[in-house]
This record gives C-alpha cells, structure tokens and sequence, in this order.
C-alpha cells in the first residue's frame, strides 16, 4: 500500500497539473470505487466543479472544490492515479476518468487493478458521518507537524509495542510498514519495545529518524517495489528502495552494523523487518 511519501508525491504532482481546472466530464467504470455513495453522486458531485487545491492528510487525498465540496481518492493496495493527454490509452483497470478542461484537455485517471481503493465526493462539514476514518486521524508528521515533545507525549500516553502504535493512523497518520522498519532501524529502537517505556533521548531519536526518513523518501519519490502498482501521476516509479537499509532485506547483511543479517518476523500478518544487533 502506498504510504505517506508515495501519496505525498502523488500530492504534489496532481497540484501542479489539476488545481484550476474544471471537470467537464466523469466516467466511472467499476462501481466498487465509488462504493460509498453511488455512480451518480461521483458524477454529479464532481461535473461542472472546479479543483482549488489539493491536500493529503496520511494516505488521503483530498481535493477541494469551487462548489464547496471535496474529492477524496484513496488508492490503498494497488490503486494509481495518473494525469495523461485527452484520447491516450488507457490501462486495464481503469475505473474512474475525469476529464479536466484546458488548452491542452487532460484526464485524470484513477486505475485500480485489486479495487480496494476509493474515489468520493463528500461535504467537508459533515465530514465526521460521511468520512468518519478521516476524522478520526491522527497527527501528520508533514501536513501537521510534529514536534518532539507531541512525539514525546504520544509515546508516554501509550503501553503498546511500538510498532504497532506508529501504525495506528488514529496516533499518526501515514506511517506504514516500511517507513515504520525504517526509522526503527535508524532510530536503533527494535520494533517490539513497549512504547511508554521508550526513555527521551529514545523518543527524541525515533522522532528525528521519523522525520528524515519521510522527507527523504518523499524526495525520492517514494518506493516502488518489486511487488507494487505504486508510480507518480506521470507514470514513473519512486527510488527510495535504493536507500532502505531493512525493509525486505531479510538475510541480507546490515548496512549499518555490518555484522548480523536483518531479520524479518511476521507480526499480525505484516512482515516486520530489523537488525538485532543494531536495535534494542
């Protein structure tokens, strides 16, 4: 699933492209996308509106627009959204077109091969009944901010393993499972510990690694593995992967230590990857 830096990139390639322009037309081709309301809502919620801005809060998108309402686009495991010249080809699974005016027309399209994604036009102001995950989120680190002492706070007003707190979009929104390992990894902290019992220089360290490994990896583009759908609105892959130092490098040996191999444990059904001898 793409996480905050994948969703962040895509983010920033849709505002350079999409903010202004109306949607003069929608098409939605699979009704799982638009499950939440209807077809019909999608169309006649977005036909007509101009786009404002767009924003992400944790792995949301979301779009303001000139009518007062907003598009949300979650791309969860395999979705993509890509922004091609009015009449190109489109790839299999695309459920959702949106055709945006122009001197040169544009589509917006939303392509989702395991359609566990979501396309949804909603009221910001009842955002809670129609969007209540989106409500109910956590800090971003990037979109919000997150100071050391939030992160502090946070860490000490929970006894839960670690991990499975930084992937609490309820705590903090947008942290998945590798950027998770990743600044675990750097931080030096094993994925297990209890969180309360992280001591301050600890939390003042995973909160920095947390920081830098997101701003890296959004400057990277992100990650596209081996095994992901995940591109830029232009089609083009993250390099990001290049960099990670634990994540799906079970076996390998550690770039940091250089003396043990990173080892991978499943948790809850995610694969868990770190050093021993470099986290504690």
């Amino acid at each position: 699933m793409p996480e905050l830096p994948e969703v962040e990139t895509v983010r920033r390639g849709l505002a350079a492209q999409v903010v202004g322009r109306r949607i003069t037309r929608v098409e939605v081709g699979r009704e799982r996308t638009v499950r939440r309301t209807s077809p019909r809502s999608v169309i006649d919620g977005l036909t007509g509106a101009t786009i404002t801005a767009v924003n992400r809060r944790g792995k949301y998108l979301l779009c303001p627009l000139d009518t007062g309402d907003e598009l949300m686009m979650h791309l969860r495991m395999s979705g993509r959204l890509l922004v091609v010249p009015t009449g190109s080809e489109r790839p299999p699974h695309t459920h959702v077109v949106i055709h945006l005016a122009g001197q040169e027309p544009h589509e917006l399209l939303f392509v989702d091969p395991r359609t566990f994604g979501e396309v949804v036009v909603f009221d910001p102001s009842n955002v809670a009944t129609e969007l209540p995950e989106l409500a109910k989120m956590g800090v971003d680190p990037i979109a919000d901010g997150l100071s050391g002492k939030q992160f502090a706070a946070l860490l000490q007003s929970r006894s839960r393993q670690i991990k499975a707190m930084l992937l609490d979009q309820h705590v903090v929104a947008g942290i998945g499972n590798i950027y998770c390992d990743e600044s675990l990894h750097l931080a030096g902290i094993r994925w297990d510990r209890r969180s309360d019992a992280v001591t301050p220089r600890e939390a003042a360290k995973l909160h920095a690694a947390i920081m830098r490994v997101l701003g890296e990896a959004i400057e990277a583009g992100g990650s596209t593995l081996a095994d992901s759908q995940y591109v830029g609105v232009d089609g083009e892959g993250g390099w990001f992967q290049l960099h990670h130092r634990v994540y799906d490098r079970a076996g390998q040996r550690c770039l940091t230590c250089r003396k043990a191999d990173i080892v991978r444990v499943a948790v809850a059904g995610r694969g868990t990857h770190f050093c021993p001898r470099c986290q504690s």
